[in-house]
């Protein structure tokens, strides 16, 4: 598949099938393609947590109504105490590092077949509180990973949705 036609096809999905799990090699490659991502001067500013134990998942999913019943859930943070620092502006990267990490383990998982969404409405006190491993990071997205429950999980009306490019981009 090209990349414009992943980048065209990937959805967020909002409907897992909780009986069909991600394969120990798919989440291997995913994860390969999360250290493969690119980080300003590659310092490696986030970490990221995969959640598909059932008593963390419980967990996890307490901390957010967007779920969607997945059975995997991953995590990514930030760790701005690692990251790049422009000098110009003290500009720290770490929340743009991590947001690549998770735009390509998005797009990765796409690519494998799989249906991702990128989840910002957690509890971030309760993740802390619950997974204190994740403190000192800022929480940038969570990612329900799976499959797509039939004739539920696919794209919502306004996926195709998108601005006119002379309202987003200056030539």
């Amino acid at each position: 598949m090209s990349f414009a036609t992943l980048a065209h096809e990937r959805y967020s999905c909002r409907a897992f099938d909780p009986d069909l799990p991600v394969a120990a090699d798919e989440l291997a490659a995913l994860l390969d393609v999360v250290r493969a991502a690119p980080t300003a001067k590659n310092l490696q500013p986030f970490h990221a947590w995969v959640f598909q134990d059932p008593e963390d998942l419980e967990k996890i999913r307490s901390c957010t109504p967007c779920h969607y019943g997945a059975p995997l859930l991953v995590l990514f943070g930030a760790d701005e105490g690692q990251a790049f620092v422009r000098s110009d502006d003290g500009l720290n990267f770490a929340q743009v590092d991590a947001a690549i990490v998770a735009t390509h383990y998005m797009l990765a998982a796409t690519d494998l077949g799989l249906d991702t969404c990128w989840v910002g409405l957690i509890d971030v006190a309760r993740v802390h509180e619950l997974f204190p491993q994740t403190a000192g990071h800022t929480l940038v997205g969570l990612f329900p990973t799976g499959h797509a429950l039939e004739g539920k999980g696919g794209p919502s009306e306004r996926h195709t949705l998108r601005k006119p490019l002379d309202e987003i981009v200056s030539q």
